[in-house]
């Protein structure tokens, strides 16, 4: 025995009473309005009124500030020059190194330790050539012999000893250059010959004229000069 239910009946808005089959529609609803205008600028799309809204002003990029830019790169010193390379004073004095007769003072008046750092890492370079790791050594030898030259040029000249152990360092450290010149040499020639023996005198005959001179010129003390060579 079934029982029969009582089935209130659909009431559409539209008015309609469609059958069981029928398939409403939904109509898409109207996005959400504020009534009253965003008092956040930052919320609105509108750039203008949001800058103008803010206190902050707005930046202004014109041409001007790029040739400005270009004009101020274009007057800065090179970097070797802001470092104290001076590449010209360096080439002038390895010049003037080479002819020991003819050795320029004036140009080593103003003291620096880039070309003797260079001639000392080159003189470890070819002693790494032939096998032998000496930079610590050869940078440490210049060292010491450097101070005690200048310990021992400022008690022979007394107080007239005008030599500093910066301008020392860098005299002894040009200076170096003929015993570079004779380990890149050395790297062609048979170890333990009279021919290495003869250049080896000669390279350090050179050296030992050539920083004497200087010394004592840049110095002006020219007294006792066998001592100090």
């Amino acid at each position: 025995m079934s029982k029969g239910f009582n089935v209130p009946p659909v009431v559409f808005p539209s008015g309609g009473n469609p059958g069981p089959t029928a398939i409403t529609q939904r109509r898409p609803t109207a996005p959400f309005q504020p009534r009253s205008a965003n008092p956040i600028p930052f919320m609105s799309f509108d750039i203008n009124s949001a800058a103008a809204s803010t206190s902050f002003p707005v930046p202004h990029f014109g041409s001007g500030s790029i040739g400005g830019s270009s004009s101020n790169f274009d007057d800065e010193p090179p970097l070797l020059e802001e470092l104290g390379i001076n590449t010209k004073q360096i080439w002038s004095k390895t010049i003037s190194i080479l002819n020991p007769y003819r050795v320029n003072p004036d140009l080593h008046e103003d003291a620096d330790l880039s070309g003797p750092f260079l001639f000392l890492m080159a003189f470890g370079l070819f002693q790494l050539l032939a096998g032998k790791i000496h930079f610590g050594i050869i940078l440490g030898w210049v060292t010491v012999s450097a101070l005690f030259l200048y310990i021992v040029f400022n008690m022979l000249a007394g107080r007239n000893g005008t030599l500093e152990l910066y301008r020392c360092v860098s005299l002894i450290g040009y200076c170096m250059l003929p015993m570079v010149i004779l380990s890149a040499l050395s790297l062609f020639l048979p170890q333990g010959g009279v021919v290495i023996f003869v250049l080896a005198a000669v390279f350090v005959m050179w050296a030992t004229r050539v920083c004497t001179r200087l010394l004592i010129e840049v110095a002006r003390w020219d007294e006792h000069r066998g001592l100090v060579a």
